[in-house]
C-alpha cells in the first residue's frame, strides 16, 4: 500500500498493548535494534512515560502510522523513541507527534526537550535541527548494538 500525497486524516491518543503488534513492525522497520515488546509494556506501565499512537484514517482502513514516547522530568521532557511508518514519511507525521509532545509538555510546565540521536540518522537529525534542536554534546559509544555514540540534542519548547 502506497499512501504518498494521499489524503488522510490522523488522530493520536494514548498507547494501548493492543497497539503493540503494529508498533513492533513500525520499530523493525525503522532502527537497527528495535525495542522490545516488554520495553513498550514497560513504558505503557511508567507514570513518568507518555506514549501516543497516530492512526491515520485511509479510506476505510485504520493503521497505526507512527507513535512517541517520552518522559516527564519537571522542567525538561526526555524524548526516548519516535517512528513513522514507512509509507507515512515525508508527511509531517514526526513533526506533528512532536508538536504533541510540546504541547503536552508546555501544559505540564516543561521548558526544555532533548534526546539521543544516531548522527547516522540524517533525516532525524534534519527534522531536530529544523525544530530548533542543536547538539550540546555527544555519548561516546551509546549505541551497544553497533559502537556508534549518541548525539545529544536540546531544543525550547515554544
Amino acid at each position: 500500500m502506497s499512501v504518498e500525497n494521499r489524503v488522510f486524516e490522523v488522530s493520536a491518543d494514548l498507547m494501548t498493548k493492543e497497539d503493540i503488534p503494529e508498533i513492533l513492525d513500525i520499530e523493525k522497520e525503522s532502527f537497527p535494534a528495535p525495542w522490545s515488546e516488554g520495553m513498550f509494556v514497560g513504558e505503557i506501565n511508567n507514570s513518568m512515560s507518555y506514549c501516543i499512537s497516530a492512526r491515520a484514517k485511509y479510506k476505510s482502513e485504520s493503521i497505526l502510522a507512527g507513535y512517541i514516547i517520552f518522559w516527564m522530568v519537571s522542567p525538561e521532557i526526555h524524548l526516548h523513541n519516535i517512528a513513522v511508518k514507512k509509507e507515512f514519511r515525508r508527511q509531517n507525521l514526526a513533526s506533528n507527534l512532536l508538536d504533541v509532545m510540546d504541547d503536552i509538555g508546555r501544559k505540564a510546565g516543561a521548558k526544555v526537550v532533548t534526546l539521543e540521536v544516531r548522527p547516522s540518522n540524517t533525516m532525524a537529525i534534519k527534522l531536530y535541527e529544523k525544530r530548533g534542536f542543536v547538539v550540546k554534546g555527544i555519548r561516546k559509544k551509546y549505541y551497544t548494538e553497533t559502537g556508534e555514540d549518541a548525539l545529544v540534542m536540546w531544543a525550547d519548547i515554544k
